[in-house]
Order: C-alpha cells, then sequence, then structure tokens
C-alpha cells in the first residue's frame, strides 16, 4: 500500500485520513522513529481545518500507545514545525495539514529530529510497519511505559524570534504598506505579528479560520482578491500564504500577481548581490519555465532542476551546495533559514530586497519574460502508470516535433493528472493542449 504521496500522506478527512488510519499511521512512525529516540518527545501541530482536531487526538493516541510522550502546540505554520522539532529537541516532528486543499481534505507531514522531511525510502520503511499487525500489537505498551500528552501555547514566540533573525537587522519596513492573505490558515498570527514587528503598516486579509473557510477564495492559491486589496489599499505590495504557510504569492502594486519563478531569479540574484549566496546557482523544478534558466545564464548563474515537491528540491540543493531553490508555485527554501518551504521567511526576503533597491514591486519582480506555458489539470478516477498507457510515446514525440518542452505527471495529493506544455507560440500551444486533454480524458475514462 502506497500511503504517502509528493508531500506526505493527504485524502479526504474522514476517509483516507480517517481517525483510524490517523492513529495506525501516528503508531507506525513511532516504532520507526523508536530506534533513533533520545528524548521520547514528538511534537505535533496543525493548521485550522476543523478535521485536525480529531486527527490530532488519534495521532496524540497512537504515539502514547507506543510510549512516546506528546508536545502539542496546536496551529502553527508548517516550517515552525520543522522549527520547533529541532529547537525543542524532539525526536521527530508532526504537522497535520492538507496545504493548499480545500477544508474537507487533510494531510499529515512527518520530520526528523533536525527538522528534515523524510526521504521515500524512510516513508516506505513506515508504509510497511503501518501494514504489519504483528509489529504493531507488539509495540503497544503498558502501565508506566504509556506515553503522557503536554499542550504547550507560548513557542509561537520562539518561531517569530527565529524568522525575524532572517531580515537584514539593518533595515526596517516602516514606510511600507503591505497587505497579507494569510489564507485563514495557519500563518493568521505570526505572519501579521512578524509584519507589525518589522515596522510595516499592515493590512490583513484571510486571518478568521473557522475551520472550514482555510483556502476557500483567499490566500496563495486564490490570490485575486489580495490583488484588489493591494489596488484598494494603495499598498505597497501584497503577500499571500497557503494553509499551512509554507507557500508563498507575492503581488505589485499594480495588482499583478508575480510569476513564481521570477521571484526565486529575483532572490538568488539578491543573494549573489550580498555575497550570500552558495554554490553557483538556484535549484527548481521540472515545473519551472526555460526563461528562467535563460535568464540566471544572463547572471552568471546556473538553473538546476528536480522533481516535483520541496523535498526533492532540498535534495538537490544539498547536493550541490546551493541555498536557495523552489518551485513556481511559492514553495522558496532558504536553507540558511528553513529545512522546508517557508512563506513568511521568503517574503522578508523579498521584501529586504524591495527596501534595499528603493524601488517598486513590479519594477524588481518583472526582470524577464517567460516563454508562454500552459497547465491543465485533469480530476482522474484512477493513476494508471504512464507507461501502460497506449499512444502516450507517439504523442510525446509530437509535442517535441513542434518544439514545445512537456510534463505529464499525477498530482501528488490530489486524483489528478496534470498536463504542462512550453513553447514559443501560445496558438500552437492552445491547440496541442487540446489535443493532449482529448489523448488523456480517453485513456483515463
Amino acid at each position: 500500500m502506497t500511503l504517502f504521496g509528493t508531500d506526505g500522506v493527504r485524502g479526504r478527512a474522514g476517509k483516507k485520513v480517517s481517525a483510524i488510519s490517523a492513529m495506525r499511521l501516528a503508531m507506525a512512525t513511532g516504532i520507526y522513529f523508536r530506534q533513533f529516540s533520545k528524548t521520547n518527545k514528538i511534537l505535533v501541530g496543525k493548521d485550522t481545518r476543523r478535521s485536525g482536531y480529531m486527527i490530532e487526538n488519534a495521532i496524540v493516541s497512537g504515539l502514547t500507545a507506543v510510549g512516546f510522550d506528546v508536545i502539542q502546540i496546536g496551529p502553527m505554520p508548517t516550517p515552525a514545525i520543522a522549527f520547533l522539532t529541532e529547537n525543542m529537541r524532539c525526536d521527530a516532528g508532526i504537522m497535520i495539514s492538507a496545504s493548499h486543499n480545500p477544508y474537507d481534505d487533510n494531510g499529515i507531514k512527518f520530520f526528523d529530529s533536525e527538522g528534515n522531511k523524510l526521504n521515500r525510502d524512510k516513508e516506505e520503511i513506515i508504509e510497511v510497519i503501518y501494514e504489519d499487525d504483528d509489529q504493531i500489537d507488539d509495540a503497544q505498551v503498558t502501565g508506566k511505559a504509556i506515553g503522557k500528552s503536554k499542550r504547550i501555547d507560548d513557542v509561537i514566540g520562539r518561531y517569530i524570534v527565529h524568522i525575524k533573525n532572517s531580515f537584514p537587522r539593518h533595515l526596517s519596513l516602516a514606510g511600507m504598506r503591505v497587505v497579507i492573505d494569510c489564507a485563514n490558515g495557519a500563518g493568521y498570527i505570526v505572519g501579521p505579528t512578524i509584519l507589525n514587528e518589522l515596522g510595516a503598516e499592515v493590512v490583513v486579509i484571510g486571518a478568521n479560520p473557522n475551520g472550514f473557510n482555510i483556502n476557500d477564495g483567499c490566500g496563495a492559491t486564490c490570490a485575486d482578491n489580495l490583488a484588489k486589496i493591494v489596488l484598494d489599499k494603495r499598498a505597497d505590495v501584497g503577500i499571500a500564504l497557503d494553509g499551512d504557510a509554507d507557500r508563498l504569492v507575492v503581488v505589485d502594486e499594480k495588482g499583478n500577481i508575480v510569476d513564481g519563478d521570477k521571484l526565486m531569479a529575483v532572490l538568488a540574484v539578491h543573494l549573489k548581490e550580498q555575497g550570500t549566496l552558495k554554490g553557483d546557482g538556484l535549484v527548481a523544478t521540472v515545473m519551472s519555465n526555460e526563461g528562467l534558466g535563460d535568464y540566471l545564464a544572463t547572471e552568471g548563474l546556473k538553473l538546476y532542476r528536480s522533481a516535483v515537491g520541496d523535498k526533492n528540491v532540498v535534495a538537490l540543493m544539498q547536493e550541490k551546495g546551493i541555498n536557495i531553490g523552489g518551485e513556481q508555485s511559492g514553495h522558496i527554501v532558504f536553507s540558511d533559514y528553513a529545512k522546508t518551504g517557508d512563506g513568511i521567511s521568503s517574503a522578508l526576503q523579498a521584501l529586504a530586497h524591495l527596501v534595499m533597491t528603493g524601488k517598486k514591486a513590479s519594477e524588481v519582480f518583472n526582470p524577464y519574460e517567460s516563454y508562454p506555458q500552459l497547465l491543465v489539470n485533469l480530476m482522474v478516477e484512477e493513476k494508471r502508470p504512464f507507461e501502460e498507457i497506449e499512444g502516450l510515446d507517439a504523442l510525446k514525440e509530437k509535442v517535441e516535433a513542434q518544439g514545445m518542452r512537456h510534463l505529464f505527471r499525477y498530482s501528488g495529493t490530489e486524483n489528478k493528472v496534470r498536463l504542462l506544455l512550453e513553447g514559443k507560440n501560445m496558438k500552437a500551444l492552445e491547440i496541442m493542449m487540446e489535443e493532449c486533454e482529448r489523448f488523456f480524458r480517453g485513456a483515463l475514462a
């Protein structure tokens, strides 16, 4: 059984991610981490979904059943869990979130004692344990060996201090009007607090979570409302987080949504100019536009591509000795400050660059022209292996013969196939995309 997708376990709350499956997964995870245990503590956080209560209690039950003590810290960003797991000397960290998905989904992400996401090999070991009734039964403890749980509400200050330290101490956001959309998610307290403490005039939206409105017409996956508010308030810039605050989308003062590739490009060059860039380039994924690589080359930098998923980005960053990487969708990793994508930390780097240049966001964050690109998501009932789909190789050859770049892949978090085409002529792309859509609808019907 394959439980894990590109970023932990994710699915419909109460179905794939049920109380029973969450408790069993917590037990399997506890069994795995027992061999590395030093403090016998595991940290658990969550976003603002109603189902988080159900899953959190199930996870606590599973972990205490196999002898671990649990620290519950409530709604906090995913990158905060990564940071606090290491900072508080825990053996592991668990984040309950489905990130940018709708409220009726939920998920579970895991971190080791150093705040790193688990690689596929470790996930496979946990999946094997999950399926092994004997291991699950034998690991359950009794008497004084049963673990305990404690809720701590004041750790938010540690994370706020940590993130503020990523902003240059000689700079201030005084005089800058910033609109922040917190997606009614996990960053609804820390995001506005940090911006206020750094001196910005802050307009806050999407900061009234009710358990069901996370990512609902707001946040990084729906920045149109943010763009409108930026214009209405005559703000200098807008920033949008997603449900677990590991993603960033920027809106300039004209209400334009900044392309994620362009944002990464600007920030990589910023690090180079400040003398803090490590390695010789930027790590992005196979989803990123070829225009990104062309622009970086003009700045003497290289583009390295990883598979989709910020943990794959991080792995390649570590391999190449690079300290910035990310995804077109807004997951940006500054490894000097975080082990995973961190929307708030990334926003501070973008704001610092704006302050240092003294220019408007529309001037700073549009450094090159991207090649035309189309992305279509199709719902599917079954994720059939691509190698079993007759005619797919011929379709790819036809796309390539027209000088287009293609990427066909299944979503790791939803029942969707993602179709990406990139080329130099939008009309030709649209015609070819129609053919690709027809092909996949027929093949996966």
